[in-house]
């Protein structure tokens, strides 16, 4: 199976066809940056439809796709964006904030010492009682089991070799990652502008 199937199967893409009944809560638009590339995949960037009809007004962006929804006014209709596309583009920083999502989503979310995805919580792989430091290279994603089987020694002490050494990693890298793991809303018109690079898979 193609890869982008089972990113699409994951993601469940939700209909056009259902767009006349959907609640306005229902409708947030996805916000492209000026080169038409997702601002943020993980978190997924996304605007409520009031701030992006808003935006419409005030000419900040472009709007290229709208759900089959309409709001009005006594003196105007306007379809409800579900893409938009800022006019002004928005440089992303080089490196992300050092917090414990970031940290798991560098670490797919799963032990670096044993794979599980269960009961994840951060293990510092030179101990704090060796001097360790608390920083992207020095904390990994390790579940409670493993994290106090490790207990206050390093890997080589506890027989425990991490899967991948921890790094810090920049922006570019964890928007990789956020791919892999599709939030839970995505409309179907977010498809061509959230995965149309992705390599096919034979």
């Amino acid at each position: 199976m193609l890869r982008s199937e089972l990113i699409e199967r994951a993601a469940r893409f939700r209909s056009a066809e259902d767009d006349p009944s959907r609640s306005l809560s229902d409708c947030p638009a996805l916000v492209l940056n000026a080169d038409y590339t997702p601002l943020s995949y993980y978190p997924l960037s996304i605007w409520p439809w009031q701030t992006a009809i808003k935006a419409v007004v005030l000419e900040k962006v472009d709007v290229v796709s709208c759900y089959d929804r309409s709001v009005r006014s006594p003196s105007w209709t306007m379809q409800i964006p579900s893409v938009i596309a800022l006019h002004d583009y928005v440089k992303p920083s080089e490196f992300p904030a050092f917090t414990r999502f970031n940290l798991f989503l560098r670490d797919k979310f799963t032990c670096q010492y044993c794979g599980s995805p269960h009961n994840l919580t951060f293990d510092h792989v030179i101990p704090r009682r060796l001097g360790g430091r608390t920083s992207w290279e020095n904390i990994l994603t390790a579940c409670s089991p493993c994290n106090l089987k490790k207990g206050g020694r390093t890997p080589r002490q506890a027989n425990m070799p991490p899967m991948l050494a921890p790094i810090r990693p920049t922006s570019w890298q964890l928007q990789e990652r956020g791919k892999a793991f599709p939030p839970n809303y995505l409309h179907e018109t977010w498809r061509d502008w959230l995965y149309w690079d992705i390599e096919l898979e034979e």
